[in-house]
């Protein structure tokens, strides 16, 4: 520690392999899923509720936000209802699945309203760090990657752990059954993957969010505010 005159010992931790590996919760890992559309039969909806089943299949507790109602951000006060059922549905979940269209090159408006809706922080509480999250877009012409990419970058901002896998559904129209069912195809079988990818995730890092996502600058701070006011109450 001689050559680092700049670490504060006292904030400074090694990483323990005792505290990474918890004792394991037993409950069902508890996922919320969003969706960027409002249409009638929408594609992202669809392709949302294929990714419920799924992951109820393999062992999740899942949970649908619809969006419709929700006021745009900072158009009404935090105590809108709408916007309460979100941040309550996002406080109790430990993953997340976002699912957008791709509208002019990029996420659409309701997609990202929603995930505007959810503070980074509340006070000492960071509602999303921590929690694990897969990213999926539909679109209406050939495979592309924008909307994703875009909710990677929101995913990290909101301090989550995005897993590596993801589904672009590429001519969404000619995936889903009358009945809103997906088809059997190479795009279903990479949403499997995908949710599966999730929920191990969710399983391996749950029980030890805190920890992961427990820093050095932000223990220095805290230090650095706690001295600040030893001292302030000491005169």
């Amino acid at each position: 520690m001689d050559d680092l005159p700049n670490i504060d010992r006292d904030c400074f931790a090694i990483p323990d392999m005792a505290t990474l590996r918890p004792l394991l919760s037993s409950h069902r890992p508890r996922i919320l899923l969003l969706y960027g559309s409002l249409r009638e039969r929408s594609f992202s909806r669809l392709l949302t509720q294929e990714a419920a089943r799924l992951l109820d299949a393999l062992g999740a507790e899942t949970r649908i936000f619809n969006p419709s109602g929700l006021p745009l951000p900072d158009d009404a006060p935090v105590d809108h209802p709408k916007v309460q059922e979100l941040r309550a549905l996002s406080a109790w979940s430990e993953g997340q699945v976002w699912s957008s269209p791709e509208r002019h090159g990029a996420m659409t408006g309701i997609m990202k309203a929603q995930i505007d809706w959810i503070p980074l922080a509340l006070g000492a509480v960071r509602p999303t760090q921590g929690k694990t999250l897969a990213v999926m877009q539909v679109s209406g012409g050939s495979q592309s990657f924008n909307a994703i990419n875009q909710l990677r970058v929101l995913g990290r901002w909101m301090r989550m752990i995005t897993i590596p896998n993801q589904s672009s559904v590429a001519k969404a129209n000619e995936q889903f059954d009358d009945d809103g069912r997906m088809k059997p195809s190479a795009y279903y079988d990479r949403v499997v993957d995908v949710m599966e990818e999730l929920v191990k995730f969710t399983l391996l890092t749950r029980d030890a969010s805190v920890y992961l996502t427990d820093r050095y600058s932000e223990r220095r701070e805290n230090a650095i505010e706690v001295s600040a006011r030893v001292r302030l109450n000491a005169h």
